[in-house]
């Protein structure tokens, strides 16, 4: 076996939360012009602040009400996997974890919208940052108990491509929407799909 576990991104890699985002803001571009404000805020933040203010800040910054992210908020069940997300994941023989740029109940909240069985939850408000800031991975592969070399990341945004990498763990790039990589830093694997993933175990 190649791998000895398997840490996922939630909100981009399992779970299509590009429609949920687009739908409260009326249109693809107006939810990727809110998204793209919200991650600039992220990755820029440091110590944790409240992901559910990050949202509100980032509607405001762009102009749009900030009850787009209490919409947001009240809509999170509708979340939904990737169609062949749950199945793909039945099929690792691995322990599968979760690490998520949001708070410990909505990433719990979400996790359980995949259907399937997960070690560990690892929230950026349970570590006290944001990824791609280090101490998220490290403190899956801590409380894991893995080496960085023998964990896949399963990345859904670019900018965990280089904070795993940064730490150590091979990366498994799931770019359904066709994002631009974030800096020179390359996954191992790049696909559209995760049908792929199972085949390397």
């Amino acid at each position: 076996m190649r791998y000895d576990a398997v840490v996922f991104d939630l909100l981009t890699a399992l779970l299509d939360s590009w429609t949920l985002w687009n739908d409260v803001a009326g249109s693809a571009d107006k939810g990727m012009t809110w998204r793209k404000r919200y991650l600039e805020i992220t990755y820029g933040c440091g110590a944790y602040r409240p992901y559910e203010t990050l949202v509100r800040e980032a509607a405001r910054d762009t102009g749009f009400p900030e009850s787009f992210g209490a919409e947001l908020e009240r809509r999170w069940v509708e979340l939904t996997p990737w169609p062949e997300a749950p199945d793909v994941l039945r099929r690792i023989s691995v322990p599968l974890a979760v690490a998520t740029n949001c708070s410990v109940q909505k990433g719990e909240q979400a996790a359980a919208l995949v259907g399937v069985a997960f070690k560990l939850v690892e929230t950026a408000e349970s570590v006290g940052f944001y990824k791609p800031r280090p101490e998220v991975y490290r403190a899956v592969l801590q409380k894991l108990g893995t080496r960085p070399e023998r964990t896949l990341f399963v990345a859904g945004s670019a900018s965990d491509v280089p904070g795993a990498k940064a730490v150590g763990m091979p990366v498994y790039w799931h770019n359904r929407v066709g994002l631009p990589p974030r800096d020179d830093a390359r996954p191992d694997f790049l696909e559209k799909s995760l049908e792929p993933l199972a085949g390397l175990f």
